[in-house]
């Protein structure tokens, strides 16, 4: 009893409307009289055990468990059969023990065993209960007759046993090999012969075909009843029938009342939500409770309490807890947004500003800015800034293989060539203005070419990019999208290894350094010629861009296109605002700082005011004029004569030593 209790106690506590009971009837009856005394109410689905039981249909309180499913064998009333329970009589001439017994219970007038003290004689009260309401008004019992029987019993519960009875009698037909007179069979057979033949046995019974499965299951399926209330009791009624064969279920009765919703609305019973489209069940211990989980990503489910998400079609893509897949969007610098037209506009008004810059350098080419910044060394430089502008516009658009491969060897050749050409720059101030030992000047002024050092530099770049071609060429990335990402990313990449990209922007940092270390080192010349400053600014500007370009590449994996495109403008607009603008300045608006040769002169002469110099001691700038106005290339070289030093300027502590020097350009 105390197990019935738990099993009740369960049963409250869930959220489950039916329970399917697959017990015995006895069973059955100990727990409806507990689920009657806390009053519980939910829908039961019973087994053919006790679907008919009529001491369970007859129950006090049996209306207030709910509603009450069953399925059982096929039953079918027969005529005959309840006829003879309609007729009982004993055989002419015998007796029927059973039947006079029958007789007496209902027919028998024993109004005595209805009072407070009933004696010995009488009945149980359950007995009691068939007794029928006219006993009294029947004279001899033993000829009355009525259908108490055929209202109290299933009659039709007896159909089984015949179908039972035939397919037994026909495996045994066929097993003995009888005809309609004799055997000519086995007759001393085991068992399991019997049971293999009743597994085989087909025969027809009340013009329906029986027959069972390889199993020895009953194929013909089932009834489906629904325990009707009448009165205080129940009564069974069927509804419907189970197709064994095809598995499907045939109602008879499309409306019928329930008790638990008082009308023909059906109740409804789960343990667990429906689970929506975009997820699926997850099976609990219970098979019929479950969680809902969300489809992870790359699968969906269309439709509510799919038991497993569907993977997507090829090219499709969903994130978690979609109902539907689809493509996923091509990301790229889309010619029309916003960001490639910034980028593209800063790099067409680079083109123009070196355009411009050109103009006025052509025009002022005999000012003295101009031949300071030397005009056709600076046209060499806009050249490769130019190149180094229009590689941006190869990052623009959906990439191919050859805008790839384009844009990446445009900005290395270009900003090389430009980086070179500063170089250059830093190397004549350094020459000009450091004082070095005879050996070393001669050796260093030897080492001056500025046509050749430009092209070995850039050839050197250029080889370096043909062999990145060539081993590790840059192509479309084929990294697969991140699976919470609805985006396909279609961008360059620089090869399989970077190695190829990483020399190529190693060796243009190393120009640049060795540029800024040289202009460092002349940062004291004198005021007048501060070309060191702005090669000193360009190149922080540049080495300070590509390193912080290097982490934010590596870690912006979707980005990479756009970082590096707008590293290359910032470092290229560093150049054109710290080497060119300054110079357009001083040329427009009439700088008066003099050039180099002023500055040269003015320092000799203020510091050797005789009109008779030392003929030992001279300074010698032949042609320096017309040269740096035809070229603007200086060399200089020295061959010392005696120890006199002559201070070129106070104020910055420069001092030259006096020697034989002359200066040419």
């Amino acid at each position: 009893m105390q197990r019935i209790k738990q099993v009740t106690q369960q049963i409250r506590s869930s959220n489950a409307q039916v329970v399917l009971l697959i017990l015995k009837a006895e069973i059955v009856e100990l727990l409806f009289k507990e689920i009657i005394r806390t009053n519980t109410s939910r829908t039961w689905i019973s087994s053919d055990a006790w679907s008919r039981s009529r001491s369970l249909a007859h129950m006090d309180g049996i209306n207030k468990v709910g509603d009450i499913l069953g399925f059982t064998f096929v039953a079918v009333k027969s005529e005959s059969f309840d006829n003879s329970l309609k007729n009982l009589t004993a055989t002419p001439g015998g007796y029927n023990y059973f039947i006079d017994e029958y007789k007496n219970l209902r027919f028998n007038c024993s109004p005595e065993c209805f009072s407070t003290n009933p004696p010995s004689y009488c009945s149980t009260p359950e007995l009691l209960k068939i007794k029928s309401d006219n006993a009294c008004n029947f004279a001899d019992p033993q000829v009355q007759n009525d259908d108490f029987l055929i209202r109290a019993l299933d009659t039709s519960e007896s159909f089984t046993d015949r179908v039972a009875v035939w397919a037994v009698a026909n495996a045994l037909k066929t097993l003995m090999k009888c005809n309609s007179s004799s055997c000519s069979g086995e007759i001393n057979f085991p068992p399991w012969k019997l049971l293999k033949e009743l597994k085989t046995v087909k025969f027809v019974f009340d013009n329906q075909i029986y027959f069972f499965d390889k199993n020895g299951d009953f194929v013909n399926g089932y009834d489906l009843i629904m325990w009707e209330k009448d009165g205080h009791h129940r009564r069974f009624k069927r509804i419907g029938r189970y197709h064994a064969l095809t598995e499907q279920i045939e109602l008879d009765v499309k409306n019928f009342v329930w008790l638990s919703t008082a009308n023909t609305t059906t109740p409804q019973s789960r343990c667990s939500e429906s689970c929506p489209p975009g997820s699926a069940k997850k099976i609990l211990n219970v098979s019929c409770c479950y969680n809902c989980t969300p489809c992870v990503e790359g699968t969906y489910s269309d439709a509510p309490d799919l038991n497993e998400c569907k993977k997507c079609p090829n090219g499709t893509w969903s994130l978690k807890g979609w109902s539907q897949c689809k493509p996923r969007q091509e990301s790229y610098l889309r010619w029309r947004d916003p960001h490639p037209i910034a980028m593209m506009t800063a790099a067409a008004f680079g083109i123009f500003l070196l355009l411009v810059t050109l103009i006025i350098f052509l025009v002022y080419r005999d000012s003295p800015p101009m031949k300071r910044a030397e005009v056709r060394l600076s046209c060499v430089m806009m050249s490769g800034l130019a190149v180094s502008f229009t590689s941006v516009i190869c990052f623009m658009g959906k990439p191919s293989i050859y805008q790839c491969q384009a844009g990446q060897v445009m900005y290395g050749m270009g900003f090389t060539l430009c980086v070179s050409c500063i170089l250059v720059k830093a190397f004549r101030t350094f020459l000009a203005f450091l004082p070095f030992g005879q050996m070393t000047h001669r050796r260093l002024h030897k080492l001056y070419k500025p046509p050749v050092i430009i092209i070995v530099i850039t050839t050197l770049q250029g080889i370096i990019c043909l062999l990145w071609l060539v081993f590790d060429s840059p192509d479309i990335d084929s990294t697969p999208p991140s699976p919470q990402s609805m985006k396909k990313v279609i961008q360059c990449s620089e090869g399989t290894t970077h190695i190829g990209f990483g020399i190529m922007l190693s060796y243009i940092g190393l120009l640049a350094l060795i540029g800024f270390l040289l202009a460092f080192k002349g940062r004291r010349v004198p005021q007048e010629f501060s070309e060191t400053s702005y090669i000193i600014f360009s190149m922080l500007m540049y080495m300070f861009v590509w390193l912080f370009f290097i982490p934010v590449y590596i870690t912006n994996t979707e980005e990479r296109t756009s970082v590096q495109a707008s590293a290359i403008l910032v470092s290229s607009y560093g150049i054109v605002f710290c080497h060119f603008l300054p110079k357009c300045y001083e040329a427009l608006w009439g700088s008066k700082t003099d050039t180099l040769e002023q500055i040269l002169r003015r320092g000799f002469s203020r510091k050797n005011p005789d009109p008779n110099p030392d003929p030992e001691t001279r300074v010698n700038i032949p042609r320096m004029n017309t040269t740096l106005q035809r070229n603007g290339n200086l060399s200089l070289s020295s061959i010392p004569t005696r120890n006199h030093a002559y201070p070129l300027s106070t104020r910055l502590g420069t001092k030259v030593t006096r020697r034989h020097r002359s200066l040419s350009v």
